[in-house]
Protein backbone atom coordinates (compact mmCIF):
# COMPACT_ATOMS: atom_id res chain seq x y z
CA UNK A 1 0.00 0.00 0.00
CA UNK A 2 2.83 2.34 -0.71
CA UNK A 3 1.47 5.83 -1.22
CA UNK A 4 -2.11 4.62 -1.77
CA UNK A 5 -4.40 3.82 1.11
CA UNK A 6 -8.14 3.46 0.61
CA UNK A 7 -10.65 5.58 2.52
CA UNK A 8 -11.86 2.76 4.76
CA UNK A 9 -8.33 1.91 5.84
CA UNK A 10 -7.66 5.59 6.52
CA UNK A 11 -10.79 5.61 8.68
CA UNK A 12 -9.35 2.73 10.73
CA UNK A 13 -5.98 4.48 11.03
CA UNK A 14 -7.69 7.69 12.15
CA UNK A 15 -9.68 5.75 14.77
CA UNK A 16 -6.50 4.18 16.18
CA UNK A 17 -4.60 7.50 16.12
CA UNK A 18 -7.13 9.46 18.19
CA UNK A 19 -6.21 7.83 21.52
CA UNK A 20 -4.75 4.57 22.86
CA UNK A 21 -6.96 1.65 21.81
CA UNK A 22 -7.04 -1.88 23.12
CA UNK A 23 -7.29 -4.74 20.68
CA UNK A 24 -10.72 -5.67 22.07
CA UNK A 25 -11.95 -2.07 21.77
CA UNK A 26 -10.73 -1.87 18.19
CA UNK A 27 -12.38 -5.14 17.20
CA UNK A 28 -15.61 -4.18 18.98
CA UNK A 29 -15.78 -0.78 17.29
CA UNK A 30 -15.22 -2.29 13.87
CA UNK A 31 -17.60 -5.22 14.37
CA UNK A 32 -20.52 -3.32 12.83
CA UNK A 33 -18.40 -2.32 9.84
CA UNK A 34 -19.16 -4.87 7.13
CA UNK A 35 -15.68 -5.16 5.59
CA UNK A 36 -14.04 -4.74 9.03
CA UNK A 37 -12.00 -7.91 8.84
CA UNK A 38 -10.79 -7.15 5.33
CA UNK A 39 -9.78 -3.62 6.35
CA UNK A 40 -8.11 -4.93 9.52
CA UNK A 41 -6.25 -7.68 7.66
CA UNK A 42 -5.17 -5.28 4.90
CA UNK A 43 -3.88 -2.77 7.47
CA UNK A 44 -1.96 -5.49 9.31
CA UNK A 45 -0.50 -6.98 6.12
CA UNK A 46 0.49 -3.53 4.85
CA UNK A 47 2.28 -2.84 8.15
CA UNK A 48 0.05 0.15 8.97
CA UNK A 49 -1.04 -1.10 12.41
CA UNK A 50 0.42 -3.48 14.94
CA UNK A 51 -0.84 -5.29 18.03
CA UNK A 52 1.38 -4.79 21.05
CA UNK A 53 0.91 -7.36 23.78
CA UNK A 54 1.71 -6.69 27.41
CA UNK A 55 0.69 -7.90 30.86
CA UNK A 56 -2.13 -5.34 30.89
CA UNK A 57 -3.58 -6.66 27.62
CA UNK A 58 -3.15 -6.02 23.94
CA UNK A 59 -3.32 -2.62 22.33
CA UNK A 60 -3.40 -1.47 18.74
CA UNK A 61 -0.90 1.11 17.53
CA UNK A 62 -0.10 2.80 14.27
CA UNK A 63 3.24 1.87 12.81
CA UNK A 64 5.49 4.53 11.29
CA UNK A 65 3.96 3.59 7.90
CA UNK A 66 0.46 4.05 9.30
CA UNK A 67 1.38 7.45 10.71
CA UNK A 68 2.87 8.43 7.35
CA UNK A 69 -0.33 7.39 5.53
CA UNK A 70 -2.38 9.65 7.83
CA UNK A 71 0.08 12.51 7.36
CA UNK A 72 -0.22 12.14 3.56
CA UNK A 73 -4.02 12.22 3.82
CA UNK A 74 -3.91 15.39 5.92
CA UNK A 75 -1.30 16.99 3.65
CA UNK A 76 -3.29 16.15 0.52
CA UNK A 77 -6.54 17.05 2.33
CA UNK A 78 -8.19 13.81 1.32
CA UNK A 79 -11.40 13.54 3.36
CA UNK A 80 -12.25 10.41 5.24
CA UNK A 81 -15.74 9.44 4.14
Amino acid sequence: MKGMTDATTLELLDFVSRRPRTYDETMDAWRSHCPRLLVWEDALLAGLVSVVRSEGGSRVELTPSGKAALRRRKRDRVPIV
